[in-house]
């Protein structure tokens, strides 16, 4: 309070607005995971993909894009740069000519050994006590399922 008035709360004021955190969040999270990347050959959006195909695969492309929430558009060039580093293999169903199915390579499958490092060199690179972390990763995924849940699987 000031002058016996209580100070009026500006709802505009850069600091206090949730998109400007995420968006500086996630840069500088994104940022830690480049250097980190790089001796995988990996771009972060590429890490995502092969993370969800090390879970399972074959995957659909747009069981990919869903898993992801990106847009088949979207994901379809980082597919072909993954395929082209020898990575995944992407292939007509002969079922459905509709459905790609995405499948990882021997090479794409041993890169997972490598990976197993990246999560704790990105805990050390940001600093950040590993239970926060968590606990934060566990509250945005709450609130993403809450804003934009995956539908049921079928």
């Amino acid at each position: 309070m000031t002058d016996g008035h209580l100070e009026k709360i500006d709802l505009l004021a850069l600091d206090r607005q949730l998109c400007f955190a995420l968006a500086v969040a996630s840069r500088s999270v994104i940022g830690a995971y480049k250097p980190i990347l790089e001796p995988l050959g990996l771009t972060h959006p590429q890490y995502l993909v092969m993370l969800a195909l090390w879970e399972r695969e074959p995957r659909s492309l747009s069981d990919l894009a869903e898993v992801l929430r990106l847009e088949p558009a979207t994901l379809s060039p980082l597919l072909k740069r993954l395929e082209s580093a020898g990575l995944v293999t992407r292939q007509r169903s002969a079922d459905d000519e509709r459905h790609l199915a995405v499948r990882l390579t021997p090479a794409g499958q041993s890169l997972r050994t490598q990976a197993e490092t990246v999560p704790p060199q990105v805990v050390a690179a940001l600093g950040v006590d590993l239970d926060e972390l968590v606990e934060l990763q566990a509250r945005l995924t709450a609130v993403i399922e809450r804003i934009a849940p995956l539908r049921a699987a079928t």
